[in-house]
């Protein structure tokens, strides 16, 4: 079955920044619009980022110009750089192809403290 596993998550001070890995099995990321996704405590998941088969992205306004979605074709793994962290960007951080979901993963945590 498909499987997408996140990771790099970790604790950052305000301002920090992290690059987030999502590696999927059974499923070619190149070949799906592919998204990033978080949710934080209380809330509901939200959408952050996508990126096309072609190479086009799309991104939520609470995070255009400090994150940045991207791939590696032949590691078979999108990526979340994010870089001037908030508080606000505390959440647990998920991927998922975007059309076509598949079941979500257990994500990876990002905590950024002030």
């Amino acid at each position: 079955q498909v499987q997408l596993v996140e990771s790099g998550g970790d604790l950052v001070q305000v301002g920090g920044a992290l690059r987030l890995s999502c590696a999927a099995s059974r499923t070619d990321v190149s070949r799906y619009l592919m998204g990033w996704y978080r949710q934080a405590p209380g809330k509901q998941r939200e959408f952050i980022a996508s990126l096309t088969p072609a190479g086009s992205t799309d991104y939520a306004d609470s995070v255009k110009g400090r994150f940045t979605i991207s791939r590696d074709n032949a590691k078979n793994t999108v990526y979340l750089q994010m870089n001037s962290l908030k508080p606000e960007d505390t959440a647990v951080y998920y991927c998922n192809r975007v059309r076509y979901p598949v079941s979500w993963g257990q994500g990876t945590q990002v905590t950024v403290s002030s």
